[in-house]
C-alpha cells in the first residue's frame, strides 16, 4: 500500500511538472520575440523577453559568473515613505503598478530597507538594463585607464580607432566620447525604426571592423567637438570598442574580472551584436540586487580588496556634471546622469534605474517595462519618487539625530 501511494505521489508530481513545463513552453512560444529589434517589440513581448533575454534564440550573450563571496547587504526595518504633502503614506504598490515596475529595491547605509517585486519577477531573476549598461561601460573605461591600457581621456579617438581618420570623428577625444559631446550628428529617436539608434545594429558588415565603427564613420559633423552635448548610444558603443581594443578582452570578460566576480551575487549576461561583441550602450541582464550592488560599489569608491579599480578622482568626475543638458538641476558626467544635489543615476529605456545619493548613503534600483517609447512622464514620476525617498531618509536621520543629542 505504501509503495502504491508513493508511486502515485511521484506520478502526480511528474505530471504537475510536465504541465508546468508545457505551460511555460506555450507562454514562451506565444510571447517570445522572433527578431532582435527590441524597440519595436510589443508590450507583451517585452514583458516576457526582458526577463529572459539570454534564452531567446535570436539573442546571443556572454555570461558574467557571480562571486563566491558577493557583497552582502544587511537588512533593517522598512521606513515610512510619505506623499509630497507629508501627511499620508506613499502607496508603493500603486506606484509600481502605474510604472509597470517589476522590482524596487531601496538600500540605505548598506542595508536593504525596502524590496518589492511584481509581475512574477523575484530576486532570483535577471532583467535587461538598456542604457544602465552605459554606466557599467564607462566604469570599465576608467578601469582600463587605471590598468594602463588607455593613456589619457584627452587622447584622440583616432589613436585607438584609426579607421576614423578623415571622418567626422577626426579631432574628437576620448573625453568627448565619454561626455557625448563629439559633435557628430546622431538621431536617438526610439520610436523611429529608421533612426540611427534603430539602424546601427543592422549595418552591412566590413571584415575586421566593428559594426558601430562602420556605421559611425559615415556620419556627418553637426557641431565642433566639445561644444554640444547630444545623447548618443552609438558613442557608448565606441567606448566599448575602445575598451575591447585596448584590453584585448570582451567587455563581459573584463567586467567579470573587475566587478562581477569579486562583487556580484547572481549570474549576469551581456547581449552581443551580430558579430559576437557586446553592445556597450545596452542590454546587460542582471538581478535587481546586483544593480543595487553596482550603485553601492561606485558609492563606496569602487574598491576590491581595499583598492579602487578606478583612477584617483575618476568617480568624482564621472558622477558630477561635465556637460549641461538644458534641464535645470541636471547634467551629464561620464555616462552617468547627474543632479546638482550631488546624487547621480544610471538610466535605461523603459524604466530601468540605479539612483545613488552619497550624502544619504542611499541606493534605489528599479526595473520596469514602460508601456511605450514615450517615457518622459513616467521618468518624471520616477524622479519624484526618488525625492520622496530622500525626504524619508532625511526625516529618519533627523529623528535619529535628536535622539542621539538627548
Amino acid at each position: 500500500m505504501r509503495k502504491w501511494l508513493w508511486g502515485l505521489g511521484i506520478t502526480v508530481i511528474a505530471l504537475g511538472t510536465i504541465a508546468y513545463i508545457k505551460r511555460d513552453t506555450l507562454y514562451f512560444l506565444a510571447h517570445a520575440p522572433k527578431d532582435r529589434n527590441v524597440l519595436q517589440w510589443t508590450v507583451e513581448q517585452r514583458d516576457y523577453a526582458f526577463g529572459h533575454l539570454e534564452q531567446l534564440p535570436t539573442v546571443q550573450s556572454h555570461p558574467m559568473p557571480p562571486s563566491a563571496t558577493p557583497h552582502a547587504f544587511a537588512h533593517a526595518p522598512g521606513f515610512a515613505i510619505m506623499t509630497a504633502n507629508g501627511t499620508t503614506a506613499f502607496d508603493i504598490d500603486a506606484f509600481m503598478t502605474a510604472q509597470r515596475a517589476v522590482g524596487t529595491l531601496i538600500v540605505v547605509d548598506d542595508k536593504v530597507r525596502l524590496e518589492k517585486y511584481a509581475k512574477g519577477y523575484s530576486d532570483q531573476g535577471a532583467w535587461t538594463s538598456f542604457s544602465v549598461a552605459k554606466s557599467f561601460t564607462s566604469t570599465l573605461f576608467g578601469a582600463a585607464l587605471k590598468d594602463g591600457f588607455i593613456k589619457s581621456i584627452d587622447e584622440p579617438v583616432t589613436d585607438i580607432i584609426p579607421e576614423f581618420k578623415g571622418s567626422a570623428y577626426d579631432g574628437v577625444t576620448l573625453k568627448h566620447i565619454l561626455t557625448m559631446s563629439s559633435g557628430v550628428r546622431w538621431n536617438e529617436n526610439y520610436a523611429d525604426p529608421n533612426s540611427d539608434v534603430g539602424q546601427f545594429d543592422h549595418v552591412k558588415l566590413v571584415p575586421g571592423e566593428e559594426p558601430i565603427v562602420t556605421y559611425l564613420k559615415k556620419l556627418p559633423r553637426a557641431a565642433a567637438p566639445g561644444t554640444l552635448w547630444h545623447y548618443n548610444t552609438g558613442e557608448t558603443g565606441l567606448l566599448g570598442v575602445i575598451v575591447m581594443r585596448a584590453t584585448h578582452k570582451p567587455l563581459a570578460t573584463y567586467l567579470t574580472e573587475k566587478i562581477w566576480q569579486p562583487y556580484m551575487a547572481r549570474p549576469g549576461f551581456w547581449v552581443l551584436d551580430t558579430t559576437g561583441r557586446e553592445i556597450a550602450g545596452c542590454c546587460i541582464s542582471a538581478s535587481l540586487g546586483d544593480y543595487a550592488r553596482m550603485g553601492q560599489f561606485i558609492m563606496d569608491g569602487a574598491r576590491v580588496n581595499g583598492q579602487s579599480i578606478l583612477p584617483s578622482g575618476w568617480i568624482e568626475a564621472a558622477t558630477h556634471k561635465q556637460k549641461d543638458i538644458g534641464e535645470p538641476g541636471r547634467g551629464y558626467g561620464y555616462q552617468w546622469w547627474t543632479y546638482d544635489d550631488g546624487s547621480f543615476a544610471a538610466l535605461g529605456h523603459f524604466g530601468q534605474t540605479i539612483f545613488v545619493d552619497p550624502k544619504r548613503k542611499l541606493v534605489i534600483a528599479m526595473n520596469a517595462d514602460f508601456p511605450s517609447n514615450d517615457e518622459n512622464d513616467f521618468m518624471e514620476a520616477r524622479f519624484a519618487f526618488h525625492r520622496l525617498v530622500q525626504q524619508a531618509v532625511d526625516r529618519e536621520q533627523g529623528v535619529t539625530g535628536r535622539m542621539l543629542m538627548k
